[in-house]
């Protein structure tokens, strides 16, 4: 194994204060985040949140406006080499060459790669039911993205990123690609980004999840702390309502009647002590999923019912 592949750091991306713009556009506004080692980490965001681009500086196809962006610890613009030896990256258009076989395409990348392991390979190429005969370009979307996660995986890298990994795929690819992403993390000890518009995959396998909004980070920590630190309430009022009424930590009602949800930071407790001066009662009281927080994070005017 290369000295490069020995020098592990605790946390394998660090952006500190990252922006970048493209015209009057503010695709990222002083983003900053450390994704530790060994962990599964969700990058989150709608279309045009400014996903794409993080990952674009992270492997060195973009130099920072301003901020610093280090990867593996190195600079992935002024050490492209090293960094990139380190990674495996999976992006979301897929774009391989289609006049390659599938066996040909994989001894093409080995040569990239000098700790390529073709057994890890070949157990991948099973697993995903990959014909190494079939050509590239007659590939179905769900294969094509199978076959660049083998190309993304064989190598064993330190840190695997994966852009939208799992967009305009069925359901069966889907749990495919999140079991090979769990495998790679919890029997080896390595670390995964990936970004997803999808908040039940997100859900499903991350440690760490950051939401991204317009080129800004909304909220960045574990899993459980970000849903330990919100609350869904459902109330039922007296009397019908147009909109849920102003009280602290609520970002979010939603509902029509007398039947509504608030989405809160905190522990609710707001809300409990609310039930008289507004006349509702609480029929519920959980912890809310991560769409939900999502969902009241991003909503522009957060006291709506959208």
């Amino acid at each position: 194994m290369s000295d490069t592949k020995n020098q592990a750091t605790e946390f394998p991306i660090e952006v500190e204060q990252l922006s970048r713009s493209f015209g009057a556009k503010q695709a990222l506004n002083d983003v900053t985040l450390k994704v530790p080692r060994g962990c599964v980490f969700g990058l989150l965001g709608e279309s045009g949140a400014g996903k794409t681009t993080v990952m674009r500086h992270l492997l060195g196809l973009m130099k920072p406006q301003s901020g610093s962006v280090r990867v593996v610890g190195r600079d992935p613009v002024l050490d492209p080499e090293a960094v990139l030896s380190q990674i495996g990256y999976l992006s979301e258009d897929r774009d391989m060459p289609g006049w390659m076989r599938v066996r040909e395409l994989m001894r093409y990348t080995e040569g990239f790669y000098p700790d390529w392991d073709q057994g890890y390979a070949d157990e991948l190429i099973h697993r995903f039911d990959l014909i190494v005969e079939q050509k590239v370009r007659t590939l179905s979307r769900g294969q094509m993205a199978k076959t660049g996660l083998v190309t993304a995986l064989a190598h064993r890298p330190d840190l695997l990123i994966l852009d939208e990994p799992s967009s305009g795929l069925d359901v069966v690819v889907r749990r495919h690609i999140l079991d090979a992403v769990m495998r790679t993390v919890a029997g080896e000890g390595r670390t995964v980004l990936f970004s997803s518009h999808l908040m039940d995959e997100v859900e499903a396998v991350s440690d760490y999840v950051a939401i991204l909004h317009r080129g800004n980070l909304v909220l960045c920590d574990t899993l459980d702390t970000i849903r330990g630190m919100h609350r869904k309430v459902t109330v039922e009022f007296n009397e019908a309502q147009e909109h849920g009424p102003k009280i602290d930590g609520v970002l979010l009602w939603q509902g029509r009647g007398t039947h509504w949800f608030a989405l809160s930071t905190g522990d609710g407790a707001a809300i409990q002590e609310a039930q008289a001066a507004h006349g509702f009662r609480i029929l519920e009281d959980g912890v809310p999923s991560l769409e939900d927080i999502f969902v009241a994070r991003i909503a522009d005017e957060p006291l709506e019912n959208i």
